[in-house]
């Protein structure tokens, strides 16, 4: 298996395993919502196509952030310990995405957003 799809694959098991904590435990948090989104905003692709260091560095990055999410969760034994975790989870993924557009960016390599406006009906 070669290093993007083991990366990948580690992710996602990872990341499913997350889920199925997160839903055994009743409500969701403020803070878990925010990490959700923040997983949203997470780079599916490398910047331009480029899979190099940096792209690597990133996917480690968040698979890191994901295993200590889950280790952070089932450690926690109350609502504030829940919420640290997924405060601390957010605020790594948005570390890594950030450090890894400016890394690109550095480079030379056009970092955008492309964003998706829906009709709201007006």
């Amino acid at each position: 298996m070669n290093r993007p799809s083991f990366l990948a694959a580690a992710a996602l098991l990872t990341l499913t395993s997350t889920v199925a904590l997160a839903q055994g435990e009743g409500p969701v948090s403020y803070e878990e919502q925010l990490a959700q989104v923040e997983n949203q905003l997470t780079y599916q692709a490398p910047i331009a196509g480029v899979e190099n260091d940096y792209w690597f560095n990133y996917q480690t990055d968040l698979a890191e952030a994901r295993k200590e999410l889950t280790k952070d969760l089932r450690g926690a034994s109350d609502a504030e310990d829940n919420r640290d975790a997924w405060e601390e989870y957010r605020a790594e993924l948005a570390d890594a995405r950030g450090d890894y557009a400016k890394e690109m960016a550095e480079k030379g390599y056009p970092v955008g957003q492309v964003r998706v406006l829906t009709d709201t009906g007006r």
